[in-house]
């Protein structure tokens, strides 16, 4: 067995044991009977009725899953809270199609990555990162992360400088510091963030439901709400670990960044939407944007902070006109 693979959880057993027997029940088409090519098993193979997926295994012996599709310029996503690398489906399947190799890690915690105790903050994270790209070997890379994920790749560099990086993309991100203090006048004070995490413990299910009104910029009075994008936003911050969820509150919302973004040395993409009712830009982009020596600034107006699915079209050329410069 690849020892950077292990066996997924029970709960990804189950349901992909449930998806098996669906198929199962469906006619095989003509062409069934013919061998597969090995590189159509080589993402995914059944072994003893347990999947096996892309992970690697931490120095602290934690299991990561991270998505690893198409070849070309490497761009690695880096998700948001409580989410999971799904966050990224409308970036990877296009610039997959667009001729890009795309990656994405569950953060620990998230996903179908290994839900640990401890770690859950931004300089494990970070080392979680540095990891996934030296064991698989990845350079020149452009890493791109939204909300609490641009904190992540900031961090990244400033802990692991920029020898791996060719670019960076930071969208609706957290950075340089979320919390009100003296330094910071303009941020959120700590009562927001306590709430946060007195719904979360009080009801966690319903929390994600009614977040994403906001989230999405679905609570506004012209917005046409997608059921859907709701649905995918509340599964994937169920799969999340409570521990992690609750953890991750005081890692974003008190970490600066400040030191970080004077680190990044590669030119650097900010986006931000101006209707952002989760991150709001002044304390955010507006700031991040005078700090990181090489970066550019693009506003989207009327975009909320989910902007990476809900204005998909628009993040997505913003990101191919970097990626080309």
């Amino acid at each position: 067995m690849n020892k950077s693979m292990r066996p997924v959880s029970r709960r990804e057993v189950l349901i992909g044991g449930a998806a098996a027997v669906v198929v199962a029940a469906l006619p095989l088409p003509a062409s069934a009977g013919q061998p597969k090519p090995a590189s159509a098993l080589a993402p995914q193979k059944q072994i003893r009725g347990e999947f096996q997926m892309n992970r690697i295994t931490t120095k602290d012996g934690t299991s990561l899953f991270y998505k690893d599709w198409g070849t070309g310029p490497t761009i690695v996503f880096s998700h948001g809270w409580p989410l999971s690398a799904d966050a990224w489906d409308a970036q990877m399947l296009f610039f997959g199609q667009h001729g890009y190799r795309v990656v994405a890690h569950d953060r620990r915690g998230h996903g179908r990555s290994e839900q640990t105790w401890t770690g859950n903050e931004y300089d494990t994270f970070a080392d979680d990162l540095a990891e996934l790209m030296e064991k698989i070997n990845l350079k020149d890379v452009t890493l791109v992360g939204h909300s609490m994920g641009g904190g992540e790749i900031a961090r990244y560099i400033g802990r692991h400088g920029n020898s791996r990086v060719k670019k960076a993309v930071i969208i609706g991100g957290i950075p340089p510091v979320m919390l009100k203090s003296d330094k910071n006048p303009g941020g959120l004070p700590m009562s927001v963030f306590d709430g946060i995490r007195a719904g979360l413990v009080a009801d966690r299910s319903q929390f994600y439901k009614d977040v994403s009104m906001p989230f999405y910029g679905y609570n506004k009075p012209d917005a046409k709400p997608s059921q859907g994008v709701r649905d995918s936003f509340w599964l994937q911050g169920m799969q999340s670990s409570i521990v992690a969820s609750y953890e991750c509150i005081k890692a974003f919302s008190e970490t600066d960044f400040t030191e970080d973004l004077k680190k990044i040395e590669v030119p650097t993409l900010i986006i931000h939407g101006d209707a952002d009712q989760i991150v709001p830009i002044d304390d955010s982009a507006n700031l991040s944007s005078r700090i990181v020596k090489n970066a550019t600034l693009k506003v989207i107006p009327g975009a909320p902070h989910g902007l990476c699915t809900t204005h998909a079209d628009q993040i997505n050329a913003l990101l191919l006109d970097f990626l080309k410069t």
